[in-house]
């Protein structure tokens, strides 16, 4: 006997998610370590990221706990908080150690190193969980339960990586003292000559990168949306196996049955059941008068009536989800409520895309208002949001050409279906696409820092590349390797994030931060700063300033300090 059916293969889902998680930890810990032992060259410093990542995840899993006293939660959101909290941790704790050891150089005392270190990069942290937590508030606009559960998964990581980062971390410094170690000093170095070589031709060097993200991004126009079934489980699953041999060796599709409610119904349910059994693609009806099928009457299946309430079994054949298009098109003698797995997933892809629009205009609304508190422009925050939407096109190309079209499906291990899971795109970019402004703040953050002390804004663009550049670039790296510990899960859509989230995590530390975002500046020339007056003396008032106040210059309109695009 084998079990299964749709609760069968939700229990497995659960089960398969449980087990990912646990082996994706017990690989990620250990490669990661390594990783930040090469980073840092001290095994002080390198364990520092790590202890912030593991209480960030115990106590996201402690919250999400308590959520669930008082909301339903998905299963996936233990994939949030363990994955997202260590790649959030560890790019916060790299951030804060660091400047921690940029003011160690600049020869301040413990204490005060720590104190500076947090009125700078401790300032961009806030932001950067804040910014995080708003491009994945965007998925609690949809109704699906997965979803929602990613959204407060998300915003709960967020918060506490932030929280942790800035209270354990500087305590640890603190206690360590000099023996985190003061690092290399790299006055101008790599990312300082690539922002310099981009600036003098940004033309030259912006145009082949937006055509290599598009050329990448192409197979996203060929998207499929569906709903995932049972081949998105291993092989060894029990329900699929069940819903194979069903599907393969019986002619009826009873494990696809729609359930057509009547709540008032009367005397002509039986002539209603025989126009639906006519349609295309329906095998028979069944209801508490007979059976019928091509519109002749069969044996009575059951008692599907309880006072005037009755119900209608449509057995499909062939697709499930034309036939609940069918059946909801043909008219009805009373009011009728269409149910079951094929109507639900019609419900599910048919609401994504009608509420996608409400969420990107308010996660887009409210990241201008963000990024401009931050920058104190009106062109950068445009500039960000663009440049963030280019370092997705890779991670959605890849999604199809992969997931969708089949290939690598041998090498990645998963079975092709034809379709791309609707809700993978949408969590794909809600995740994603918080990572690539959390790496725009970091590097918007001290490029404004570098402008406020300067006043020039080639000298702020190249200075803030070359001093969180290496960070950034070491940061993007392991959130990668994090990612890819996706890769080992049994499920396919577990898999898409683990190519997809990289890719997009890779794209943004290299052509993005490296060569388009420099480039864009540039052409912007003494716009890229520019602000109307009233909104000027807002971002006085409630703006992000890195730089303390009495070093800033004062700017009203003066741009003198830019150079031209020559």
């Amino acid at each position: 006997m084998s079990v299964g059916g749709y609760a069968m293969l939700q229990h497995e889902m659960v089960e398969q998610s449980q087990k990912d998680v646990q082996l994706g930890e017990a690989i990620v810990f250990p490669v990661t370590l390594v990783a930040l032992v090469l980073l840092f060259g001290s095994v002080v410093a390198a364990s520092l990221p790590l202890a912030v990542a593991l209480l960030t995840v115990l106590l996201g899993m402690a919250t999400m706990w308590a959520l669930t006293q008082v909301t339903d939660l998905s299963v996936f959101a233990i994939n949030v908080i363990t994955l997202l909290g260590l790649g959030l941790a560890i790019d916060y704790s790299l951030l804060v150690v660091n400047r921690y050891r940029e003011e160690l150089r600049a020869g301040n005392a413990g204490p005060e190193a720590i104190a500076a270190t947090m009125r700078t990069a401790g300032r961009t942290v806030v932001f950067s969980a804040v910014t995080v937590a708003v491009a994945l508030s965007g998925l609690g606009l949809f109704p699906m339960l997965a979803l929602r559960s990613m959204a407060y998964g998300g915003i709960v990581t967020a918060g506490l990586s932030a929280l942790v980062s800035l209270t354990v971390l500087p305590a640890l410094l603190a206690v360590l003292g000099d023996r985190v170690g003061r690092g290399r000093e790299r006055a101008t170095g790599f990312w300082h000559r690539v922002a310099s070589f981009v600036m003098r031709r940004p033309v030259g060097v912006a145009a082949p990168a937006v055509l290599v993200l598009l050329v990448l991004g192409a197979p996203f126009l060929g998207i499929k949306l569906g709903m995932p079934d049972e081949r998105v489980m291993p092989e060894s699953s029990g329900a699929r196996h069940v819903a194979t041999v069903v599907r393969g060796e019986f002619s009826s599709g009873e494990q696809n049955a729609l359930q057509v409610v009547a709540p008032e119904a009367d005397g002509r349910l039986g002539a209603y059941a025989e126009r639906l059994s006519r349609l295309d693609g329906v095998a028979r009806v069944d209801t508490s008068t007979g059976s019928y099928a091509d519109g002749a009457r069969r044996d009575v299946r059951g008692a599907f009536a309880q006072g005037r309430a009755a119900y209608l079994s449509v057995v499909p054949e062939g697709d499930a989800g034309r036939v609940v298009k069918r059946v909801r098109a043909e008219p009805a003698p009373f009011r009728v409520l269409v149910g079951g797995t094929a109507a639900v997933n019609e419900d599910g892809t048919a609401s994504l895309k009608h509420r996608l629009p409400y969420a990107l205009a308010a996660v887009v609304g409210m990241m201008l208002v963000l990024l401009f508190l931050l920058t104190g422009s009106v062109l950068l925050p445009v500039i960000a949001l663009v440049l963030s939407g280019l370092s997705l096109t890779a991670a959605f190309g890849a999604l199809v050409w992969i997931f969708q079209d089949g290939h690598l499906s041998g090498a990645l291990g998963f079975t092709v279906t034809g379709t791309t899971i609707a809700t993978v795109p949408v969590m794909l970019f809600g995740v994603a696409f918080g990572l690539a402004m959390d790496y725009q703040v970091f590097m918007l953050a001290r490029i404004r820092e570098e402008y406020e002390l300067t006043g020039d804004g080639t000298r702020a663009v190249a200075m803030g590349l070359e001093r969180v550049g290496r960070i950034v670039s070491a940061a993007a790296v392991l959130m990668a390797i994090v990612f890819l510990a996706f890769l080992v899960s049994g499920m396919t859509f577990m898999k898409a994030f683990g190519i997809g989230l990289p890719l997009a995590v890779l794209m943004d530390a290299t052509l993005i931060r490296g060569a388009l975002l420099p480039a864009a500046m540039r052409l912007g020339g003494r716009a890229t700063w520019w602000a109307p007056g009233p909104l000027r003396r807002l971002h006085a008032r409630f703006g992000l300033r890195e730089a303390d106040a009495a070093e800033a210059p004062s700017f009203s309109g003066d741009f003198s300090g830019f150079d031209r695009v020559r």
